[in-house]
Formats: structure tokens, sequence, C-alpha cells
């Protein structure tokens, strides 16, 4: 998952980098000072007000940070630490990817934290850290999607504002895109993360088609049903039609939005920070996610866990660092402060609550009160499938290839076929 596609990315060259070195742990924080090797797919900057303040309170324990880009992430994460390397001491985690990550052996059990967890975690962020009756990572952030929209461009079409206590349907969004588009807006909607499952979870979620993970274990395979065909059909032509633009990077769709270029944007609240940034902010307006008409609510949501290497030579200062990660309020807040993502500690969710409409008023008023009742009421966790990470892939290469114009129902098909026989392996 990944919620902060604004951060990704130093390149294959970190790699490379990566491959070719790990640190060398100086042994527990029992027997004097630790150093520990946190891998994540966001940069540094992110993460280094959290390593700065639990080094100042564990100053015999030190954090280096070594970032992998998200679209590598998983097969550099399966390939060091499936391999043993004693160089990984902590990793992220991806909301969805436990029971994956827990079957290949790659996540040490953390178990005794499940009772302080329960106590000091929104529910559901504790809930799906869970596989097979064991906890195997902290949870650390959540998420969840905005409809965004540019009022000036808006206003150039006569189309209305969304109401923030109104959720539209994907269908009006559409007809209110075209006519912005015909008005002067280079595109009429965008999505933060085009092609990633996180993203576009929801859209077959709403349509009825569910999450595409069916059966007791979650290894049968089901993305071919009405509400897939509907969803991606939706999303296929959105690109057709020229809605929304084929061969742009997706890191690139929230700088797009932020420039102006775009009269709708489904991001998350981490796109707030290039819409900041920009020399001349836009005229920003915040709504609930869409629904398909006759569906029903469905948003993204979860984010990156904290989690321990089985392979780490350095245990108890691991567990130290994640429990400073997760279980303390203010290391919670702090590693959530850079990304403007929702803190999953709940008096640190609290007061990102009470902080997030100061972040870019007037736009941002009422953002707070948003956030709650979008997370109660249209949240749609990943499906915690042992084979959630061939889940990712293959329907990540489907929605591309629906995108560039393929057949909708060939191309799930033909997803649905290499899916199950993946899963069948299993």
């Amino acid at each position: 998952m990944r919620t902060t596609t604004a951060f990704v990315a130093l390149g294959a060259a970190t790699v490379l980098v990566l491959a070719g070195c790990s640190a060398s742990p100086s042994g527990d924080a029992s027997d004097g000072p630790s150093e520990i090797t946190m891998i994540g797919a966001d940069p540094a900057e992110v993460f280094q007000p959290l390593i700065d303040a639990f080094e100042e309170a564990n100053p015999d324990i030190t954090v280096s940070y070594q970032n992998v880009p998200f679209d590598q992430y998983n097969n550099v994460i399966q390939q060091r630490v499936g391999d043993g390397d004693a160089g990984v001491d902590v990793y992220l985690a991806d909301a969805g990817a436990i029971g994956s990550l827990a079957t290949r052996g790659l996540l040490t059990d953390l178990s005794e934290y499940r009772d302080q967890v329960q106590g000091t975690s929104l529910a559901a962020a504790a809930e799906g850290n869970e596989f097979e009756g064991k906890l195997w990572a902290l949870p650390m952030w959540t998420s969840l999607q905005y409809l965004y929209y540019n009022k000036d461009l808006l206003d150039a079409a006569g189309v209305p504002y969304p109401s923030v206590d109104e959720r539209l349907t994907w269908e009006e969004i559409t007809e209110q895109a075209t006519a912005a588009q015909a008005a002067g807006a280079e595109w009429g909607l965008l999505f933060d993360q085009t092609d990633r499952y996180y993203q576009l979870q929801a859209l077959t979620e709403s349509a009825g088609g569910g999450s595409g993970a069916t059966g007791e274990d979650l290894l049968t395979a089901d993305v071919t049903n009405e509400g897939w065909v509907r969803a991606m059909t939706w999303y296929g032509d959105l690109f057709a039609n020229g809605l929304a633009p084929r061969g742009i990077e997706t890191d690139q769709m929230s700088q797009l939005f932020a420039a102006g270029s775009a009269a709708f944007f489904i991001g998350g609240p981490w796109s707030l920070n290039p819409i900041k940034e920009a020399d001349t902010p836009i005229n920003l307006g915040l709504a609930p996610n869409p629904e398909f008409e006759g569906g029903t609510p469905a948003m993204p949501t979860g984010s990156w866990n904290i989690a321990i290497s089985p392979a780490t030579d350095s245990l108890e200062a691991s567990k130290r660092f994640i429990e400073f990660a997760s279980l303390n309020p203010e290391g919670n807040a702090i590693s959530a402060q850079e990304v403007i993502i929702p803190p999953t500690n709940t008096d640190s969710f609290d007061a990102y609550i009470e902080k997030i409409d100061a972040e870019f008023p007037p736009a941002t008023d009422g953002m707070g009160a948003l956030t709650l009742s979008e997370l109660e009421t249209a949240a749609v966790n990943r499906p915690n499938s042992p084979g959630f990470t061939q889940l990712q892939d293959v329907l990540g290469r489907a929605y591309a290839d629906i995108r560039n114009g393929q057949d909708v129902v060939a191309t799930l098909e033909a997803a649905q076929e290499e899916l199950q026989s993946l899963w069948d392996r299993l």
C-alpha cells in the first residue's frame, strides 16, 4: 500500500546500493550500544523526526534508514528478509500484506503486544495486523481518500461545488468533469495512485464486486463478476475519453492537480503537501469520496505498519523502536507529521483530527470532521490474504492494461486465471 506517493522515490540506484550493503548491529540493547536498520518506501526526511526523537530518548540505540522505491519494495523485502539478511532489523509492512508476509516467514511474532495494541490503537488498524491468531506487526499509520476539486475550474464550467455533507456518484463526477474539461480544464479527473490496488479496490467494492479475494482463506479469485466489469469499464472509459491522462507516472498526479490542471482529484491527506507548496495555490475544495449509483460507499484505508525481521541481531533494540513508533503517543504522532497522514495511536489520532483543519484553511475547515465521518462510514480494508502480494501485482498489471485500452472482460478473465494459478501453488 502505499499512501504517500508524493514521497516515493530515489530510483533504481537505491536498490543497487541496498543490495550491496547491510548494517552491522553491535548487539542487543541489553549488551550495550546497538545500531538497527529500518527499511521503508518513503525518503529519509519522512522518518528523520521519528528517528531523532527516538535516539534522544534512547541514546544507546542508533537507527539508520534505507529507502526503497515503492514499486520495488515488496521484491526487496522478500529478497533481503527472505534470505535472512541480518542487516534488516525493522521494516514497514503494508496493510493487507500481513497474512502474505507471515505465511512466508518474513515477520517476527509480536503477540506479546496484543493487549497493548488493542488498548492504544484504532480497532481496524489493530485487527489488520493479526493473522491466524497472532499479531505480526504494530500499527503505525492509517489512511483515507477525499474528493478534491478546483473551485475556479468548476466556476468556469458553471458546475456547483460538491457538498461536504452529500456523497456524489462516480457517474455525476464523470459528467461534471466532462463539463469542466469542455470549459478549459486540461484534465477532468485524476487519481492519486493510478493502477494501484490500494486506490482502485474501492471502485469495485462500491460497484458490488468485492475485493477480488473470496473463500474462507481468501485464496479464491473473483475479479470477473458484474461489479468488477462495471467498475473497470468506467475506469477504462476515463482514459479512453481523455478525462484522465495516459502515459503519465502515478507519482505526478498530485503535482498535476496542484498545478491547476484538473477539475477533480481523488487523493489522501498527504496530497495537501504539493498543493500547499505550489507557487500559486489553487482554490481548493474538499468533499467525500464518490460511490457508484446504486452502490455503497467505499474508500481506501490502511497504511504502513511497523514490523521486525526474524533475522535481526538486535531484537530488543528493534522492539524498543517499534514500541516508540506505535504505542507511544508522541512517537506515533511524530512518525506521521511529515506526510500529514493519520497516526493509529488513539491519543495521536485525536490530536491529528484537531489539527488537520489548520493545514490549509479555509479549504481544510471541517476536514477533521470529514475524516472521522469517512473512516466511520466508507472505509474498506484490503483483504488480509496469504496471497495479497500476488493479488496486488496481478491486478496492478490488469489496471494498467485497462487504462491503456485493452478489453475489460478479456483482461479481467486473464487476470483471474493468472491469479488463481498463483494462489493454487500456495
